[in-house]
């Protein structure tokens, strides 16, 4: 009978998994198709055009446009329902964050718009109609995320299942456009720059797929051209965030909620005075080195690799600073005795693994450096600076990752329930019994000071006292002796409550003092500064062809890095 109940649950559980399989399927496959299509229109292939490929993502857009609107319309009639909701999924800063980002795509857009009217004589209608398309699929989908990323889905599983990885792929595509459009910019002026530093050797041939025909009013043509190469790093960073939070949203389709509060965990700037100010500094300071770098590279062969050796040293410096905050954190968290939670969480195993999986591409560009070093016959001055750059790129990754992982897989410090509702008797010398301000008022340390009292915590009901002489003289003493063990007990409480604030406030600063670090080392790739590029000596050594490729393959996952451990991390420091 046992095994004849069990069996429609297990049947029952295989409709969901094949769903599962299949709607995954199904994106990879959609994933596929528009990453060759994408392909083929960069490597010039045959009867493929640039109008092929923005078809494409048009309709997938537009399919998804079409879900969102169903699936806010079905919500809109249930509202009135209680739906689960994963609350460790879609935190309001991630919302906050991904608005942010989504407002510049907008801005980008407008570009676009603008700069389709200005050649709309030679561009294909698509290269209009994408940017529009666009707007509105990113207004839609930054709303839909505020109100639904928390969701999980229990009705309608199947369907739900194929339109969020549709969502999830059609970003993905979308991300992967940018990152070439974006790459292919970055490559021309690379080329243009590397005869400056004297590698001639090396065959210069612009991929420009410039319109082949004259501007209508020149100066916005320029402004919008230039400018929309400045606005495709926050567009990559929105499209990657946004398959992120619907990523998770799928994993949640259908799962079983353990319904307990989590606790919130606002940002407080108070306590980070210290990590705020010295990441403050390596973010001013990077954002200097950024601007001299992009001035000064290409200018002649030997500003040229002033540029180089500044940015390395610079680089050097904050690295070795974050190697020594997370080692610092790590110890702490060696010294102290809390236990992991195991518990299933779809945002909390992805954040890992995406941690873990994009610093693979930093690791790869750090080794060819390293090899490239070894294996070159000759060495200009300013390649020697890429060996300690590279070596601590790949030990701040290790250190940070370990430091990450750990942090958000620690169970929050909670305060006993019992001592919570814990009320403060005092008891005088005499037979009458007074109460004292809260327990929150002692943990903070704001005990009464001018009562001569001595407080002491108890359990259970307090018993009442006998009034003969006798009697009175024993429980007397009795009060002394748990008067004094009581103070100790305090005493004691209060030095460990001392050591424990000590140690939170120093990883909150280590926490914002990354943070900003991250925030700073995302800068230079992102709009430009990039020595992988300009460094010259791996082109001579793998080849100009080969080492670009591996370079354009591995710095958009270097770049995501830096802004997700941006996120992690002050996620981090709200936790701690």
């Amino acid at each position: 009978m046992e095994q004849a109940a069990g069996c429609p649950a297990v049947g029952g559980s295989y409709p969901q998994k094949n769903a599962e399989i299949l709607s995954s399927q199904y994106g990879i496959n959609l994933f596929l198709a528009g990453l060759l299509l994408t392909f083929a229109w960069a490597v010039h292939a045959v009867g493929i055009s640039k109008s092929h490929l923005l078809s494409y993502l048009i309709t997938l857009m537009l399919i998804q446009l079409l879900w969102m609107l169903w699936y806010l319309c079905r919500s809109c009639t249930q509202r009135r329902l209680i739906r689960d909701k994963d609350t460790h999924a879609g935190a309001r800063w991630l919302k906050c964050g991904i608005t942010l980002f989504a407002v510049i795509t907008l801005i980008l857009d407008s570009f676009k718009i603008g700069y389709y009217i200005d050649f709309s004589n030679c561009l294909s209608p698509t290269e209009g109609i994408f940017p529009v398309t666009h707007a509105v699929h990113t207004i839609l989908q930054v709303y839909f995320l505020w109100c639904h990323a928390k969701d999980v889905i229990q009705s309608f599983k199947t369907l739900e299942r194929f339109g969020v990885i549709h969502s999830v792929f059609t970003n993905l595509l979308l991300w992967t456009n940018g990152v070439l459009t974006e790459s292919k910019h970055q490559l021309n002026e690379h080329k243009e720059r590397l005869i400056t530093l004297g590698f001639g050797n090396i065959t210069i041939v612009l991929d420009d797929h410039a319109p082949q025909c004259n501007c209508t009013t020149t100066t916005f043509c320029s402004i919008f051209s230039q400018g929309i190469y400045y606005l495709y790093p926050f567009n990559i960073e929105y499209h990657i965030l946004a398959s992120t939070m619907l990523y998770v949203l799928w994993k949640n389709i259908g799962r079983k909620v353990e319904h307990h509060q989590q606790n919130k965990t606002p940002f407080k700037f108070h306590g980070i005075t210290v990590g705020m100010i010295f990441g403050l500094i390596v973010l001013t300071s990077t954002i200097a080195i950024v601007v001299v770098y992009l001035i000064q590279i290409g200018g002649s062969k030997i500003k040229s690799e002033l540029a180089l050796t500044m940015f390395y040293l610079h680089a050097i410096f904050v690295l070795a600073l974050m190697c020594t905050a997370g080692i610092v954190a790590l110890l702490i968290y060696r010294l102290e005795d809390r236990s992991l939670d195991n518990s299933k969480n779809p945002a909390r195993k992805l954040d890992a693994e995406l941690l873990v999986g994009t610093a693979a591409g930093s690791w790869l560009l750090s080794w060819g450096s390293i090899l490239a070093i070894i294996c070159a016959q000759s060495h200009p001055k300013y390649t020697w600076y890429n060996l300690p750059y590279s070596v601590l790129v790949i030990i701040e990754k290790y250190i940070q990752n370990l430091f990450i992982i750990e942090s958000i897989h620690r169970e929050q410090e909670k305060v006993n329930d019992n001592i919570k509702t814990l009320r403060i008797v005092t008891i005088s010398r005499g037979s009458t019994l007074s109460l004292t301000p809260l327990y929150k008022e002692i943990y903070n340390g704001r005990a009464a000071r001018d009562s001569g009292d001595i407080p002491c915590l108890f359990k259970g009901s307090i018993r009442g006292r006998e009034n003969d002489g006798a009697g009175v003289a024993r429980e007397e003493t009795s009060q002394d002796n748990n008067l004094v063990m009581h103070s100790a007990s305090d005493f004691s409480f209060y030095s460990r409550n001392s050591v424990t604030n000590n140690k939170r406030r120093i990883l909150k600063n280590i926490a914002a003092f990354l943070f900003l670090c991250n925030l700073s080392l995302w800068i230079p790739p992102a709009f430009g500064c990039r020595p992988e590029y300009d460094n010259g000596l791996e082109e001579i050594v793998f080849g100009f062809e080969p080492w670009i490729i591996v370079v354009n393959l591995a710095m958009p996952f270097s770049i995501f890095y830096r802004m997700h451990s941006a996120a992690s991390l002050f996620e981090v420091n709200c936790k701690t």
